[in-house]
């Protein structure tokens, strides 16, 4: 098990938050969740309606601390963590994590918060992690939220990228992953005008540990074809894309909105993978016009 910088202060916090206070207090709570053998961090935002929100590969739940706070004023209950191995979550050796193991986790934190349903939402890795939550437990669902995602499995071409990711954080560390990740997350005009949205997210890429980045990276080599899965949606879908996204461009998009009956997309200029950070007021506002639609 990696040892990070904040550990000692997120188990802190654990002894502070309860599963019980953390599902019936006010205001922001954080801690640590002993689940299925690993301790997830979370943050939970707001009293209202809940909305999970998972991260993207190599990210953490900060990829959504432009998020919180806004959604959570306007009544929902930002629910974020950090997939074991990423952030301040940390995981046994023997189960560094793959989909399945993800997806439980998730669910798992939505029992330990008291939150028998929820708005769920992926970003990226996230989108996979959402349609196989879906599968196994569509019942906790409020609604769905696909944020620079897809449903197709990974291509031949693909697959060597992640897994030279793998090959590259087991050599180089995790922090390594920044430079060659950094360029498709945000716009050239965002890394030349916003340098410090580069140090943010550098610095959460950082922060996974060298089996996260490997494990996360084998769950998008190994994803399943969720497109069979896109027609079982039976609940209110919101798909948000950068127009700027060249990891899963705006086409995924619109065939995944083809393919779940009802679902409303909704592209960002000027945003390009991690457009959720990058142009967090824009998303903001779509998630919220969507959100005030579902009964």
């Amino acid at each position: 098990m990696k040892f990070r910088p904040m550990f000692a202060l997120a188990v802190s916090l654990a002894l502070l938050v309860s599963p019980a206070q953390a599902g019936g207090g006010s205001g922001r709570q954080e801690g640590m969740l002993d689940i299925n053998g690993a301790q997830i961090h979370f943050v939970s935002v707001g009293t209202g309606t809940p909305m999970l929100l998972l991260h993207g590969y190599p990210l953490s739940g900060e990829l959504f601390a432009r998020n919180r706070d806004a959604l959570a004023s306007a009544g929902y209950r930002v629910i974020t963590i950090d997939h074991r191995g990423y952030g301040m979550s940390t995981a046994p050796a023997d189960a560094p994590g793959d989909l399945q193991t993800y997806a439980r986790d998730a669910l798992a934190v939505m029992d330990k918060l008291n939150v028998p349903k929820a708005i769920i939402g992926g970003m990226s890795m996230g989108g996979p992690i959402t349609f196989e939550m879906y599968r196994e437990a569509p019942e906790r669902f409020l609604g769905m939220i696909l944020i620079d995602t897809l449903a197709n499995p990974a291509g031949i071409v693909e697959q060597n990228i992640w897994k030279g990711m793998a090959q590259k954080a087991t050599m180089y560390g995790p922090q390594s992953l920044a430079p060659e990740l950094l360029k498709q997350m945000l716009t050239g005009q965002t890394r030349m005008n916003r340098p410090g949205d580069t140090k943010i997210l550098t610095g959460i890429v950082s922060q996974a540990s060298v089996a996260g980045d490997v494990a996360g990276a084998m769950v998008l080599v190994n994803r399943p074809d969720s497109i069979p899965t896109l027609k079982t949606i039976a609940v209110p879908t919101l798909i948000l894309e950068g127009l700027e996204d060249t990891v899963y461009p705006p086409e995924f998009s619109m065939k995944m909105q083809q393919n779940i009956a009802g679902s409303k997309l909704v592209i960002i200029p000027g945003a390009a993978h991690a457009a959720i950070f990058e142009k967090a007021s824009a998303m903001n506002a779509a998630i919220l016009r969507w959100a005030r639609t579902l009964k």
